[in-house]
């Protein structure tokens, strides 16, 4: 091979050459030591986000990654100094961070010049098909920046399912809006992958949700299904089989949460809503296990309850305000406050229900069933509503404390209830001979529940249990099968509450 030799290498041109580039390199290192020279704004705390939150909403069908990005603000004067960038979860996390070019869960040191941003990529790998995963995965971007704590909120889904997120807004006011979805109501929802609610999910007016048997629901935390003004919610309307019941619950799935109370927030039966009817399912894990609020129409239940389970509610199974509720088999069991709270009068039977709170987070102050026939307003003055009827026959009301049935009566109003053939923990001082209240209770008398701790919720009938055979038989026939399926006709007369005793007596 031929050798290109350069036979002017020392002439004034390349010493000119050298020159220049030496003098670049003076004046950057001058730009960087005059830099380095400035103070950094120790005073600055604040740093500014493009959004609080990172949503990854694709739905992955295979093992899958996406990425999105970030934008933080330097609102300051001066160069700033953020301390630490890291992922909450550290290597453990599903996440990956890259700041400034760099990849990785934990950066530090990081600046940033006066008035400028930079950009941080965020990455996310799930596999949505393994059962294993939790429904949703979450994380945290931490910012420390001289002493003072931000955070931007990471969420992805974990499995493949139906995802209900907000992207539609209703603004409540000049200073407050809601995000939220429609439930979509065109066809009832699917049930070969779950459905997991993020946020507010709305049953719009005129329009009807239907869920069928063996759907399983989960909420997120403080999420809420909200049968809107002149909605209506169908949950497994003409189920018959008990082992397709449809859940709710919440959207963790590792073992700490299985009986985790507060993990969600409600479903929502607002004023107007109307013809609701929730059969054959368990409800469990969340806040308020239903809210229902004033009559949509007189003449039918704003909501029927049948054949279901509510449990396990950091403050109430049932919220009942002004309505009208038709409740048969169900129990409401293990609640922060009350498991049924029937409040600002309105319109109730209860027929072969348990009512059993044995709630031992902390100490319950309030009874299992409170009946009310007023509120007070925001001057504190009290507005009567009528208790036009409590009706509860064939129940048990009963629980860890000596009274768990609150009478709050404001004495201005209709306050009608009656207890027929129920058993009841009252207290002793409560006269219990008036037959307009009261038609052949066992007061007192501990029923005889199979195992009531929060992790069992075994609400049937032991052998010996004071409630057995102890039912109006004409209920028994209205209501010829228990919870699970058993005859109630068979026997000389029903046992109380929503189960009937098929062992040896």
């Amino acid at each position: 091979m031929t050798q290109i030799t350069f036979k002017h290498q020392n002439t004034k041109m390349s010493k000119y050459k050298i020159s220049l580039f030496s003098l670049l390199l003076i004046l950057i290192s001058f730009s960087i030591s005059c830099r380095k020279e400035t103070a950094y704004d120790t005073s600055f705390k604040t740093l500014g986000f493009s959004t609080d939150s990172v949503l990854f909403d694709t739905v992955f069908t295979t093992v899958g990654s996406a990425t999105k990005r970030i934008r933080v603000y330097n609102t300051s004067k001066n160069w700033i100094k953020i301390n630490s960038i890291q992922l909450g979860r550290g290597q453990q996390s599903n996440f990956r961070i890259n700041v400034d070019g760099i990849s990785g869960v934990s950066h530090t040191d990081i600046e940033i010049a006066p008035k400028d941003s930079l950009f941080i990529f965020i990455n996310v790998t799930v596999d949505p098909n393994n059962s294993n995963s939790p429904l949703v995965i979450t994380d945290s971007i931490i910012f420390n920046t001289n002493d003072n704590i931000q955070d931007v909120k990471l969420v992805a889904w974990g499995q493949d399912a139906y995802y209900h997120v907000p992207n539609n807004t209703i603004v409540l006011s000049p200073t407050q809006a809601l995000r939220f979805s429609y439930a979509g109501c065109a066809t009832p929802w699917k049930t070969d992958k779950p459905h997991v609610i993020y946020g507010y999910t709305v049953v719009d007016e005129d329009s009807t949700l239907t869920i069928p048997a063996g759907a399983k629901i989960h909420l997120h935390k403080n999420a809420v299904l909200w049968v809107y003004d002149g909605g209506t919610l169908k949950v497994n309307e003409f189920g018959t089989s008990t082992d397709q019941k449809v859940v709710f619950q919440g959207d963790r799935l590792e073992y700490d949460y299985k009986d985790l109370a507060g993990q969600w927030g409600a479903i929502w039966l607002s004023k107007g809503s109307k013809n609701n009817v929730i059969n054959q399912s368990i409800i469990k894990n969340g806040t308020i296990g239903i809210q229902v609020d004033t009559l949509g129409n007189s003449s039918n239940p704003t909501l029927t309850l049948k054949n279901t389970i509510i449990k396990n509610m950091s403050g109430a199974a049932i919220l009942a305000q002004g309505s009208k509720i038709h409740a048969e088999n169900c129990v409401f069991a293990n609640c922060g406050q009350y498991a049924v709270a029937l409040t600002i009068g309105g319109n109730y039977e209860f027929y072969h229900c348990t009512i059993g709170n044995y709630w031992n987070v902390n100490t319950r102050q309030t009874p299992s069933l409170v009946l009310n026939n007023y509120y007070k307003d925001i001057h504190n003055t009290s507005i009567n509503r009528p208790l036009e009827k409590a009706y509860f026959g064939n129940c048990i009301i009963y629980g860890a404390n000596a009274n768990e049935i609150g009478l709050d009566n404001s004495g201005e109003t209709a306050f009608n209830f009656k207890f027929e053939n129920c058993l009841i923990a009252i207290d002793p001082k409560v006269n219990t001979s008036d037959a307009n209240n009261y038609v052949n209770i066992i007061k007192n008398e501990n029923p005889g529940f199979a195992d009531t701790d929060q992790k069992i919720n075994n609400f049937k009938l032991n052998s010996g249990s004071p409630a057995i055979d102890k039912g109006d038989i004409s209920l028994g026939t209205n209501y010829p099968l228990d919870i699970e399926g058993a005859s109630r006709t068979t026997d000389i007369a029903p046992d109380l509450g929503a189960y009937e005793f098929t062992g040896s007596k």
